[in-house]
């Protein structure tokens, strides 16, 4: 499970600073249109909307772009009509792979993902084939060096958290999906710095890749999340932290 969050985290921060940043914003965008329409503009009452708008926010897309995707997705605005799709499948040795698809083109996604698969040695699985492997929860990350374990303690379990552990230089904070605006606010309201907060889906069990299976693996995944038409990527690797820090540097 260390090596997953520890890749997850590698990401987020990689996104940042990289050539990916403009696909990162296209994605933000097209997550708060698919949240607003198929749950209202209100991010209040909408915790998906809510956690899409967060996600922009972390990645620093302006307010009022955030404001016109609201509106597309509610139809105040025209916009493209987004169909929401998950694809299931297996990585190399077994591993669980869910896919969150958001597109205009059902087709040329369903193409794209079924290429990625097998050009990696994967396969593509039934509906339902993996999905009882994964919950949904909220995730935030906090730099390790902002608090303590003790001191992070009683502010995430005021703000509803169910679990904190120590991710590389990250703590990772989880919570149920409906709590997690709570749990950002308490760890806003401390001061202390958030270097990421989603809604997420986590294995309830994982699988343990061999170090010469890896870069197989994590070229799926990657491959995937680069593809235009993919939101998400889910999986259930267990990838030993020194041969995942040789993959990801």
């Amino acid at each position: 499970m260390s090596g997953h969050s520890k890749w997850a985290t590698t990401k987020h921060k990689k996104a940042l600073v990289d050539s990916r940043r403009g696909k990162q914003f296209a994605k933000a965008l097209r997550m708060i249109e698919v949240a607003a329409r198929e749950g209202g503009g209100n991010p209040a009452s909408n915790p998906t909307l809510g956690d899409a708008i967060s996600r922009a926010r972390d990645v620093s897309v302006p307010n009022d772009t955030i404001e016109r995707a609201v509106k597309r997705g509610t139809g105040e605005l025209e916009g493209v009509k987004y169909e929401t799709l998950t694809y299931e499948g297996y990585a190399t040795g077994g591993v669980a792979v869910m896919a969150l698809v958001m597109t205009d083109n059902r087709n040329r996604a369903a193409a794209e993902v079924r290429k990625i698969f097998t050009k990696n040695g994967g396969s593509l699985g039934d509906p339902g084939s993996v999905a009882w492997v994964f919950h949904k929860k909220g995730v935030v990350l906090v730099p390790a060096e902002a608090a303590s374990e003790d001191d992070l303690l009683a502010i995430a379990t005021e703000g509803g958290a169910e679990d904190l552990n120590r991710e590389g230089d990250s703590w990772e904070i989880t919570s149920s999906p409906e709590t997690l605006a709570k749990l950002r606010s308490a760890i806003e309201a401390a001061g202390l710095p958030i270097e990421n907060s989603q809604l997420t889906m986590q294995p309830s069990t994982t699988v343990a890749v061999p170090a010469e299976d890896a870069a197989k693996v994590l070229r799926l995944l990657e491959e995937l999340e680069d593809s235009d038409d993919v939101q998400e990527v889910y999986s259930n690797f267990d990838i030993p932290d020194e041969v995942l820090a040789g993959l990801t540097s």
